[in-house]
């Protein structure tokens, strides 16, 4: 049976900071996106609502980004007006999701939308794993075509239970 909370340590090869909930998989039962609380295990607030844990998604977008991807993105929204009002709901609505998951006596509580931003892109990670776990994210629509399909042939996390590690035959699809 898989751990859902082991596999993705293993996948984000660290601890995490809070129990989460998978709610996107791939094709091989594995996580891709968790849904986090918005106050970690100790309190801290916590704005991005929806993790991306998959490897091949991270390796994916890490490439984008380092050639430009956020700028890029940037520079659509500047002169995309729909694309940008479209955004702009999306950060209010993201916000609204976790906002609501944050009990009424919290002292601290996260900020801003989309990875904490009220407006911007910051982190193409975190528009695609909100996009992926069933955001109208149209910033994550963008990438998807970048990072999908997640086809791995073997999977990146081996083992059950609380006994899991990194796959050393896992490799990325061409």
């Amino acid at each position: 049976m898989i751990n859902d909370q082991a596999t993705a340590t293993v996948q984000l090869d660290r601890p995490l900071r809070a129990t989460g909930e998978v709610v996107a998989r791939c094709h091989l039962s594995l996580p891709v996106v968790m849904k986090v609380p918005p106050l970690l295990d100790d309190g801290t607030p916590f704005p991005t609502l929806y993790w991306l844990t998959c490897p091949l998604a991270l390796r994916r977008i890490g490439r984008l980004e380092s050639v430009g991807g956020v700028k890029q993105m940037e520079r659509l929204l500047e002169s995309d007006e729909a694309l940008a009002a479209a955004f702009a709901r999306r950060h209010e609505s993201y916000a609204a999701e976790r906002d609501a998951l944050v009990p009424a006596d919290a002292l601290l509580r996260p900020e801003g939308g989309v990875a904490g931003l009220r407006r911007g892109v910051k982190c193409l990670h975190a528009h695609y794993g909100d996009f992926a776990a069933g955001g109208d994210n149209p910033v994550g629509a963008l990438v998807a075509p970048w990072v999908e399909p997640l086809d791995c042939a073997l999977p990146c996390v081996v083992g059950d239970g609380a006994d899991v590690a990194r796959n050393p035959a896992w490799r990325e699809p061409k």
